[in-house]
């Protein structure tokens, strides 16, 4: 059976698309961590610091923008929900930034025919859960992946506490990269689903409000991440004997906090 997926973008910064449907009263900033107070001094930090040098490029998803969901395409076995971090291009980021390197990364296990995507679809901010229960109910058997980098990570906690019981038991794996809530929990989402990758020197993963070097590189981060995304969402017969093999029980997959 071809184990397929879907990329599913959600804008986690101003400037986003407005999705197909739109709700009141949805994911709200932590206060300790005002997204909004805090937009102004993340675009003058990252203006400061230099990106990451990696060896791993981008390749399937070489686009700052992704709306599959709403581009008629057909659903898939996977549905993966993308929240970006503040500043980056599009609603997912540019081709070299974390999120399209990982779904390049989960895109290409072991030489597999490309797993990604299908549909996707862009929300505001204030409309975040709008996408995991859209997905749900527009691909009624899809497994739902939700993962963000930085501001995007708070996105996808806020929106994980709102989903639905039917649309929480939909999700297979949850993955934030730099994610300044790193200890709360995702809504009622078991914590053998998810998993949080910060590295070393982050101050933003610490709790802090400093963009260090390290917060922009976690492209390398990427394989590991994909693996275990991957892994996560596969059933018998999905993945291929490459992919069952990295599956294993002691088999790591990536780094985490």
């Amino acid at each position: 059976m071809k184990f397929t997926q879907v990329l599913v973008a959600l804008a986690a910064t101003r400037g986003a698309l407005s999705a197909p449907v739109e709700l009141e009263s949805l994911a709200v900033a932590d206060e300790a961590f005002p997204l909004a107070e805090l937009q102004a001094y993340y675009e003058k930090e990252f203006s400061k610091t230099e990106d990451v040098e990696t060896t791993i490029k981008a390749r399937q998803y070489a686009s700052a923008t992704s709306n599959q969901l709403i581009d008629g395409t057909p659903c898939r076995r996977v549905t993966l929900i993308y929240a970006r971090g503040t500043t980056q291009d599009g609603n997912v980021g540019d081709a070299a930034a974390v999120g399209p390197v990982f779904f390049n990364a989960l895109a290409q296990q072991g030489g597999r025919p490309p797993i990604w995507p299908s549909r996707a679809w862009t929300t505001r901010p204030t409309s975040s859960v709008s996408s995991p229960e859209g997905a749900a109910s527009q691909c009624p058997n899809t497994r739902i992946v939700l993962s963000g980098y930085s501001q995007g990570a708070q996105l996808v906690h806020n929106a994980a506490e709102q989903i639905s019981a039917a649309v929480t038991a939909r999700v297979t794996a949850v993955l934030t990269f730099g994610d300044p809530d790193r200890d709360e929990a995702f809504g009622s989402i078991p914590a053998a689903r998810t998993r949080v990758i910060c590295r070393s020197g982050d101050n933003i993963c610490d709790g802090g409000i400093i963009v260090t070097s390290p917060h922009r590189q976690y492209q390398p981060e990427a394989p590991g991440a994909g693996t275990w995304g991957a892994c996560q969402s596969s059933s018998d017969g999905d993945a291929g004997d490459w992919l069952s093999r990295q599956c294993l029980p002691g088999v790591r997959t990536g780094s985490d906090h």
